[in-house]
């Protein structure tokens, strides 16, 4: 027994050594710039800038479009920041992607009987709204009911499997559905687009390869270079997957840049107040209630978090696009709104995830 106690008092002691190294990375940093700063201040500051980091970087991202704007800068200037903003964006999401890849096994991939009712209400509640866009007669009206369609049909977006790893959800599985989404989007915009935008003019399967081309080389290109770096690159794919959160971090900075997109995309709609209200409302409807009915369904199959990022969280961008290409393209804020919306939530369940892995270290 004496020798147990020693043993349990030495592993007890070595804990309590872990706990107390300081400063850890992170606080180093700070210690660097702020020298002034006690030990607990700087644990205060490393906490406050972990618990809203996402809050923080959205605001900094409706923050730096004003102030960009405001800038004396010639006119190519921005002209040259919207071309820049335009290539970056997708190329962080192919990283992202990539990365994500790189950490799961392809073959294991596999569709989940949760998919299939997600997929149903994505294209029945399309199919509906357009239906009843055919006895609508006002003009905004129409313009809402559009937005509400869009809302509902757009594919997962890429990034939502960066997020369902950091909840702790199946990435597998809301890969997979976000493959089934898109695929579903792909199938049933050009159907029933005749509906609401009989002047569109294009063919079903004109319709098709435009949506097509739009969304799977972004899906489909990181997916087969993380294969192949799988299986001929092994060292590589060790020293990608070895990185923790990069591609967490990633997302952060794309998240930014998105919210400064969003942010000009609403200051130059030009739409009535009454209208921009109603979109207002119906994106935050939209996306409370997919957030909900994921999670609803997917816990029904023990895959809660997954079928909650895999409704509710949306590709705003294709949101914009097919408002501009198949809409009245004053629905494209419409995709401003829901970027914010399911950021807003997003940024939330990584704060009560981070607050209660917290809880349970300090017990």
């Amino acid at each position: 027994m004496g020798v147990a106690h020693r043993n349990a008092a030495r592993h007890l002691l070595k804990l309590q050594r872990i706990k107390s190294i300081e400063p850890v990375q992170s606080d180093k940093i700070i210690c660097s710039f702020a020298p002034h700063l006690s030990a607990i201040q700087v644990r205060s500051i490393v906490r406050f800038v972990k618990d809203w980091a996402l809050p923080i970087i959205m605001l900094s991202g409706i923050v730096s479009y004003f102030v960009f704007v405001r800038l004396p800068l010639p006119a190519s200037v921005h002209h040259f920041a919207n071309d820049a903003v335009a290539i970056i964006q997708p190329t962080l999401l192919f990283c992202m992607l990539f990365i994500s890849f790189c950490k799961i096994d392809p073959a294991k991939i596999r569709p989940r009987r949760w998919h299939l009712w997600l997929a149903l209400i994505q294209a029945g509640a399309f199919i509906a709204l357009s239906l009843v866009f055919r006895f609508v007669g006002n003009a905004e009206a129409q313009i809402v009911i559009q937005c509400a369609m869009i809302c509902l049909i757009c594919p997962t977006a890429t990034a939502a499997v960066v997020i369902t790893d950091k909840l702790g959800g199946n990435t597998l599985s809301l890969i997979a559905y976000t493959i089934i989404s898109n695929m579903v989007t792909a199938v049933v915009v050009p159907a029933f687009i005749p509906f609401v935008n009989p002047a569109i003019g294009n063919s079903f399967w004109h319709s098709f390869f435009i949506i097509v081309k739009q969304i799977f080389p972004l899906l489909v290109f990181p997916f087969i270079l993380a294969w192949i770096v799988r299986l001929l690159f092994p060292r590589l794919l060790q020293l990608i997957t070895s990185v923790k959160d990069l591609a967490f971090y990633l997302w952060m900075v794309a998240l930014a840049l998105a919210l400064a997109v969003t942010t000009r995309a609403l200051v130059h709609s030009g739409i009535s107040a009454w209208c921009f209200m109603s979109i207002l409302v119906i994106t935050f409807v939209c996306c409370i209630l997919q957030f909900i009915v994921g999670k609803r369904i997917g816990g029904r199959y023990n895959d809660r978090i997954s079928g909650g990022q895999a409704l509710g969280q949306k590709n705003t961008v294709f949101i914009i696009w097919t408002a501009y290409t198949f809409m009245n393209p004053v629905t494209a804020v419409a995709g401003g709104f829901y970027s914010i919306w399911h950021n807003t939530i997003n940024s939330y369940q990584l704060y009560k995830k981070r607050k209660a892995k917290s809880t349970d270290n300090q017990q």
